[in-house]
Protein backbone atom coordinates (compact mmCIF):
# COMPACT_ATOMS: atom_id res chain seq x y z
CA UNK A 1 0.00 0.00 0.00
CA UNK A 2 1.44 3.33 -0.71
CA UNK A 3 1.08 6.41 1.16
CA UNK A 4 -1.08 9.03 -0.07
CA UNK A 5 0.99 11.35 2.06
CA UNK A 6 3.86 14.21 0.72
CA UNK A 7 5.08 17.01 1.83
CA UNK A 8 6.31 20.43 0.03
CA UNK A 9 7.21 23.99 0.49
CA UNK A 10 4.15 26.10 -0.28
CA UNK A 11 3.56 30.15 -1.79
CA UNK A 12 -0.18 30.62 -0.03
CA UNK A 13 -1.85 32.24 -3.64
CA UNK A 14 -5.37 32.25 -2.49
CA UNK A 15 -8.00 30.90 -0.16
CA UNK A 16 -11.66 30.56 0.13
CA UNK A 17 -14.15 30.00 2.65
CA UNK A 18 -15.79 26.11 3.12
CA UNK A 19 -17.89 25.46 5.03
CA UNK A 20 -18.77 26.97 8.49
CA UNK A 21 -15.14 26.11 9.75
CA UNK A 22 -12.87 25.09 6.76
CA UNK A 23 -10.92 26.91 3.85
CA UNK A 24 -9.51 26.14 0.29
CA UNK A 25 -6.33 26.92 -0.12
CA UNK A 26 -4.61 27.32 -3.39
CA UNK A 27 -0.95 27.53 -3.25
CA UNK A 28 1.95 26.86 -5.67
CA UNK A 29 4.38 24.15 -4.52
CA UNK A 30 8.38 23.93 -5.57
CA UNK A 31 7.22 20.24 -6.56
CA UNK A 32 4.17 19.37 -7.49
CA UNK A 33 2.87 22.58 -9.24
CA UNK A 34 -0.06 24.23 -8.36
CA UNK A 35 -2.36 22.66 -6.04
CA UNK A 36 -5.75 23.11 -4.08
CA UNK A 37 -6.29 21.64 -0.75
CA UNK A 38 -8.75 21.76 2.23
CA UNK A 39 -7.69 23.02 5.49
CA UNK A 40 -9.83 21.50 8.24
CA UNK A 41 -11.01 23.63 10.89
CA UNK A 42 -8.98 26.74 10.47
CA UNK A 43 -11.55 29.01 10.70
CA UNK A 44 -12.20 28.43 14.58
CA UNK A 45 -10.45 29.88 17.00
CA UNK A 46 -8.60 27.20 18.51
CA UNK A 47 -6.88 25.91 15.00
CA UNK A 48 -3.74 24.98 15.23
CA UNK A 49 -2.52 25.98 11.73
CA UNK A 50 -4.86 28.69 10.63
CA UNK A 51 -2.83 32.05 10.33
CA UNK A 52 0.16 29.46 8.56
CA UNK A 53 -1.67 29.66 5.32
CA UNK A 54 -2.78 33.07 5.38
CA UNK A 55 -2.00 34.23 1.44
CA UNK A 56 2.02 35.40 0.40
CA UNK A 57 3.45 33.27 3.50
CA UNK A 58 5.95 31.09 2.41
CA UNK A 59 4.76 27.75 4.27
CA UNK A 60 6.29 23.91 4.50
CA UNK A 61 3.45 21.94 3.92
CA UNK A 62 2.43 18.23 4.34
CA UNK A 63 -1.04 17.02 2.60
CA UNK A 64 -3.17 13.95 2.09
CA UNK A 65 -3.89 12.86 -1.26
CA UNK A 66 -7.46 13.18 -2.11
CA UNK A 67 -9.94 12.95 -5.16
CA UNK A 68 -10.75 15.96 -5.91
CA UNK A 69 -8.56 18.33 -2.93
CA UNK A 70 -6.19 17.46 -1.35
CA UNK A 71 -6.29 17.94 2.75
CA UNK A 72 -3.70 19.58 4.64
CA UNK A 73 -2.66 17.73 7.86
CA UNK A 74 0.15 20.34 9.07
CA UNK A 75 1.58 23.48 8.36
CA UNK A 76 4.74 24.99 9.41
CA UNK A 77 5.81 28.65 8.14
CA UNK A 78 9.14 29.40 6.74
CA UNK A 79 8.62 33.01 5.49
CA UNK A 80 5.75 34.91 6.46
CA UNK A 81 5.92 37.66 3.53
CA UNK A 82 2.66 39.04 4.19
CA UNK A 83 3.28 40.61 7.65
CA UNK A 84 5.25 43.44 5.46
CA UNK A 85 3.15 43.42 2.24
CA UNK A 86 -0.52 43.99 4.23
CA UNK A 87 1.25 46.64 5.82
CA UNK A 88 1.39 48.56 2.48
CA UNK A 89 -0.98 49.21 0.05
CA UNK A 90 0.96 49.82 -2.95
CA UNK A 91 3.09 46.52 -1.99
CA UNK A 92 -0.16 44.95 -1.23
CA UNK A 93 -1.14 45.64 -4.83
CA UNK A 94 1.88 44.86 -6.43
CA UNK A 95 1.74 41.18 -4.73
CA UNK A 96 -2.09 40.60 -5.30
CA UNK A 97 -1.40 40.99 -8.89
CA UNK A 98 1.89 38.57 -8.60
CA UNK A 99 0.28 35.98 -6.97
CA UNK A 100 -2.66 36.34 -9.22
CA UNK A 101 -0.39 35.90 -12.11
CA UNK A 102 1.41 33.15 -10.79
CA UNK A 103 -2.18 31.01 -10.35
CA UNK A 104 -2.93 31.99 -13.75
CA UNK A 105 0.38 30.74 -15.03
CA UNK A 106 0.26 27.69 -13.07
CA UNK A 107 -3.66 26.86 -13.46
CA UNK A 108 -4.98 23.37 -14.29
CA UNK A 109 -5.37 22.76 -17.93
CA UNK A 110 -7.07 19.76 -18.28
CA UNK A 111 -7.42 16.46 -16.30
CA UNK A 112 -3.79 15.81 -16.28
CA UNK A 113 -3.35 18.08 -13.07
CA UNK A 114 -0.63 20.89 -12.83
CA UNK A 115 2.70 20.34 -13.78
CA UNK A 116 5.58 21.86 -11.09
CA UNK A 117 7.31 24.52 -12.37
CA UNK A 118 9.53 25.06 -9.42
CA UNK A 119 11.04 28.07 -11.92
CA UNK A 120 7.97 30.02 -11.63
CA UNK A 121 8.01 29.31 -7.37
CA UNK A 122 11.31 30.16 -7.21
CA UNK A 123 10.58 33.78 -9.03
CA UNK A 124 7.27 34.32 -7.30
CA UNK A 125 9.33 33.40 -3.65
CA UNK A 126 12.54 35.77 -4.80
CA UNK A 127 9.72 38.51 -6.30
CA UNK A 128 7.74 38.63 -2.58
CA UNK A 129 11.46 38.23 -0.21
CA UNK A 130 11.93 41.27 -2.17
CA UNK A 131 9.37 43.27 -1.92
CA UNK A 132 8.80 42.34 1.53
CA UNK A 133 12.22 43.36 2.78
CA UNK A 134 11.74 46.33 0.72
CA UNK A 135 14.94 45.83 -1.53
CA UNK A 136 13.67 48.00 -4.66
CA UNK A 137 9.99 49.69 -5.26
CA UNK A 138 7.06 47.48 -5.44
CA UNK A 139 6.25 48.86 -8.69
CA UNK A 140 9.46 47.36 -10.08
CA UNK A 141 9.74 44.34 -8.56
CA UNK A 142 6.61 43.59 -10.00
CA UNK A 143 7.30 44.64 -13.55
CA UNK A 144 10.34 42.44 -13.10
CA UNK A 145 8.29 39.65 -12.11
CA UNK A 146 5.44 39.70 -14.75
CA UNK A 147 8.50 40.20 -17.45
CA UNK A 148 10.02 36.92 -15.99
CA UNK A 149 7.28 34.91 -15.14
CA UNK A 150 5.51 35.36 -18.96
CA UNK A 151 9.02 34.22 -19.89
CA UNK A 152 8.99 31.40 -18.41
CA UNK A 153 4.98 30.46 -19.25
CA UNK A 154 6.15 31.01 -23.07
CA UNK A 155 5.32 34.65 -24.04
CA UNK A 156 7.82 37.21 -24.31
CA UNK A 157 8.00 41.06 -25.49
CA UNK A 158 9.73 41.62 -28.44
CA UNK A 159 10.80 45.05 -28.61
CA UNK A 160 13.28 44.57 -31.58
CA UNK A 161 10.61 43.29 -34.32
CA UNK A 162 7.71 44.51 -35.56
CA UNK A 163 4.89 42.82 -34.14
CA UNK A 164 2.37 43.41 -37.41
CA UNK A 165 5.04 42.36 -39.92
CA UNK A 166 8.22 40.90 -38.56
CA UNK A 167 10.17 43.98 -40.11
CA UNK A 168 13.89 44.03 -38.45
CA UNK A 169 13.83 47.28 -35.75
CA UNK A 170 14.29 49.40 -33.96
CA UNK A 171 10.89 50.81 -33.82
Amino acid sequence: MTSRLYRDEAIILRTYKLGEADRIIVMLTRHHGQVRAVAKGVRRTTSRFGARLEPFSMTDVQLHAGRSLDVVTQAEIIDPFGRAVSADYAMFTCASTMVETAERLSADDGDLGTEASPQQFLLLAGALAAMSHRRHAPGLILDSYLLRALALGGWAPSCYDCALCGALGPH
